[in-house]
């Protein structure tokens, strides 16, 4: 997991759902670090810095992709 390669930062785990659907559908090796801490504590997020995306080298340049797509296309709001 030293390898792996920081893509994304979050504030808040609602804000990836469905960008962790869209990975694991094509196979992407990938974790979201600090998840637990602040799935559990989220007040801890802007003291850690947020929740890390990190891809395994080999998968970036498609995790990159599937990211721009999912930010371009992404049209949930809330209300």
């Amino acid at each position: 997991m030293n390898n792996f390669i920081k893509l994304a930062v979050f504030t808040y785990p609602h804000e990836y759902t469905i960008l962790k659907l869209l990975l694991e559908k094509e196979n992407i090796r990938f974790f979201f670090q600090n998840e637990t801490v602040i799935g559990v504590i989220p007040f801890y997020s802007n003291a850690l810095g947020g929740i890390f995306l990190k891809v395994h080298p080999e998968d970036l340049e498609e995790a990159k992709a599937i990211l721009e797509d999912y930010n371009f296309e992404n049209h949930l709001h809330i209300v």
